[in-house]
C-alpha cells in the first residue's frame, strides 16, 4: 500500500496514513510572528511501522509544505533535526533567531511536546 500524508493544519498534525490507519505523525506549531515559520516538535512512527521510510518521508513533506508556503521550517523535533542535517539540499538552515522564537514560544506552552 502507499502511505498518503495528510496536513491536518488545525490540529497541529502531518500524518502518514496506510489504508486509512495513522502510521506516523509530526506533531507540529506555527511560529507567529513577523516571520512565520513551521516549527516540528515530535515526529512519530507507530511501532510495527518502522524501516519503512515513513519518518523521513514525513520531514521531506513537511519541509516541501514550508517551501510551497514561502515560510522556514524549525526543526526542534530530534528526528527532524537530524534528517535535516542528512539532507541540507532540501532542508535550509533557519536563522538563529527563528530558532530563538521557536523555542520561547514551545517554552512557554510546551503543550505540542
Amino acid at each position: 500500500m502507499t502511505v498518503e500524508i495528510r496536513d491536518e493544519r488545525a490540529a497541529g498534525l502531518l500524518e502518514a496514513r496506510d489504508g486509512g490507519q495513522v502510521v506516523g505523525r509530526i506533531a507540529y506549531v506555527v511560529l507567529a510572528g513577523e516571520v512565520p515559520a513551521l516549527v516540528a516538535v515530535h515526529t512519530v512512527v507507530e511501532p510495527g511501522q518502522e524501516g519503512r521510510g515513513i519518518g523521513g518521508d514525513l520531514v521531506r513533506a513537511f519541509y516541501g509544505i514550508a517551501a510551497a508556503e514561502g515560510v522556514p521550517v524549525v526543526p526542534l523535533c530530534p528526528y527532524a533535526a537530524a534528517w535535516a542535517a542528512r539532507h541540507p539540499d532540501e532542508a535550509p538552515e533557519p536563522p538563529a533567531e527563528l530558532v530563538a522564537a521557536a523555542q520561547k514560544q514551545l517554552a512557554e506552552d510546551p503543550s505540542p511536546w
